[in-house]
């Protein structure tokens, strides 16, 4: 448990600190409102102790700043007999309770404490509601691939963590949702995310971009203007394609990551910033570092944690899924009534390569809604270029191209029969129903099969 401790009466604050700190608590101390506010800005707590009358930044505007900075924390006032009433507003606020002074070591432990269990209860229902939406998709991210499920478990290790993460991944592979999915379940998520795009941005602006710049710093500086890191202090900055940074860029990146401090453009004056950083490059930066486009002091900062995101290709069982999703999305947003997809679509979208992977998916079937004019998404709404896919290997039948049929050569019938049964219900997400539809067989025969095959 982090506490802060905001009190302009010193003595008082250090002793707090020193008798909280003896019972396990890591205590930081502010001795003023304007340094209890700054920290707030800039640091994760999960107790604020702050005195309730204090110059310039009093009590109720701490309670105010600590709420929405870190809403998981829980604010305990320190008052005189004078300002009760004070205090109990405050509680009305969202306070959890109030100390009055003369301050004892066992009266400020014992509030504490239940401050900790308030703090740890609102932990235990985050994590229940995590695990309730991991039923529906983690965080927004529909999958049920295998390669999908390595990828979450990573991402579930990764987030709670203040680790700098690197995510490889083709362009459309959702390498930003990875990264909202772990600043959502991070200690910062109740601060911002900040995504910039480094190859969308022109070389020259970059810098501004990420650390903004001071009036007349160039000709269209017409104002001063904060930088990604401090819109996102105390939260999370997403570089996407990182790979396109320049090379004077990461030069000045590198140092902020090591001094945790920026320099807005045409300024000297430091700001202290407070920023997890999770990169993403479509291309490999390995390659860059060894062509000299990429330096490799600022390659192993990002690396700390690297996650690979497969294309869709390679995890085609979350096809179905997804396009079920995403039919279900555009239905509402297009007002549509789109109630199913046809077997038939189902196996052109399963054997398509899909070179823009989910980001074209999504389009692909937002299309289809739009064009659909029965209810059903059938092959007259496919986009052209999958109306009629070109031989190729990935876009022959999808059972014939897992690469295993050639092992059952010499296998009796019931080896053939038993393959087609378990590729096809992978194709359909396990929709048995589907599936016997697939196979041009009743469904009590699949059921049949299934008791015989022990499957």
């Amino acid at each position: 448990m982090r506490v802060l401790i905001v009190d302009n009466d010193q003595a008082l604050a250090h002793s707090m600190q020193e008798s909280l700190e003896k019972v396990g608590y890591s205590c930081q101390v502010a001795t003023s409102g304007q340094e209890g506010a700054r920290r707030l800005q800039h640091e994760i707590y999960d107790i604020v102790v702050t005195d309730l009358v204090m110059p310039d930044v009093d009590g109720m505007e701490i309670l105010a700043r600590a709420r929405q900075a870190i809403p998981q924390c829980e604010v305990i006032m320190v008052t005189g007999h004078a300002s009760v009433p004070k205090a109990v507003e405050a509680m009305q606020h969202g306070a959890y309770n109030f100390l009055e002074k003369p301050i004892t070591p066992n009266r400020l432990r014992a509030v504490t404490e239940k401050a900790a269990d308030a703090v740890r209860l609102k932990r235990v229902n985050q994590e229940l509601v995590q695990r309730l939406d991991e039923t529906f998709g983690f965080e927004g991210i529909i999958f049920s691939s295998d390669r999908m499920k390595q990828v979450i478990e990573r991402v579930k290790r990764i987030a709670p963590t203040d680790a700098t993460v690197l995510i490889y991944g083709e362009s459309g592979t959702g390498k930003e949702l990875i990264a909202q999915a772990i600043h959502h379940n991070s200690p910062r998520r109740g601060r911002r995310i900040k995504a910039l795009n480094c190859a969308a941005v022109a070389e020259n602006l970059v810098e501004s971009e990420l650390f903004g710049h001071v009036k007349g710093a160039f000709t269209d500086a017409v104002s001063d203007r904060e930088g990604a890191f401090e819109w996102a202090n105390g939260g999370t900055l997403f570089l996407d394609e990182v790979g396109d940074m320049p090379m004077a860029t990461q030069i000045k990146l590198l140092r902020v990551l090591e001094e945790h401090q920026i320099t807005r453009v045409g300024d000297n004056k430091p700001v202290k910033v407070n920023v997890r950083l999770v990169s993403a490059t479509n291309r490999s930066l390995e390659d860059a570092v060894a062509k000299g486009t990429f330096r490799a002091d600022l390659y192993f900062r990002l690396k700390v944690v690297t996650l690979v995101l497969p294309g869709l290709r390679e995890r085609r069982e979350d096809i179905v899924p997804l396009v079920d999703h995403f039919r279900k999305l555009f239905s509402r947003r297009h007002h549509k009534q789109v109630k199913g997809i046809s077997t038939a679509v189902s196996r052109a979208l399963y054997g398509y390569d899909w070179p823009g992977n989910v980001r074209q998916l999504r389009n692909a079937v937002e299309t289809m809604v739009v064009l659909d004019s029965d209810g059903v998404l059938d092959v007259d709404d496919l986009p052209p270029e999958m109306a009629e896919p070109a031989e190729s290997p990935t876009n022959v039948n999808p059972v014939a191209s897992v690469g295993s049929l050639s092992e059952l050569v010499g296998q009796p019938m019931e080896a053939y029969e038993r393959f087609a049964i378990e590729e096809t219900l992978k194709l359909t997400n396990g929709n048995r129903d589907e599936a016997a539809r697939i196979l041009d067989i009743g469904a009590r025969t699949l059921y049949r099969k299934l008791d015989r095959y022990k499957m």
